[in-house]
């Protein structure tokens, strides 16, 4: 029995311990804002010629350019 209840008693530091090691990371973890703008991942650059991607470009420029008007209003 006294070996079950040090088991015990083992596992629920082990759970405050961590739990608390949890939300101090949580805590240090930094949420980076998205700029408005773009930027291509490295080794895309060979793409940002490519029609297609051009025309991913003027979609999301027209998505912005809609949102920015409905704001407006």
């Amino acid at each position: 029995m006294d070996e079950r209840r040090g088991r015990l008693g083992s596992f629920l530091v082990g759970g405050l311990v961590g739990s608390i090691a949890g939300a101090v990371a949580a805590g240090r973890m930094r949420v980076r804002e998205r700029s408005g703008e773009r930027t291509t991942p490295v080794g895309l650059a060979a793409f940002e010629g490519a029609p297609c991607y051009r025309e991913v470009l003027e979609r999301e420029a027209a998505d912005r350019a809609k949102t920015e008007d409905a704001i407006g209003d």
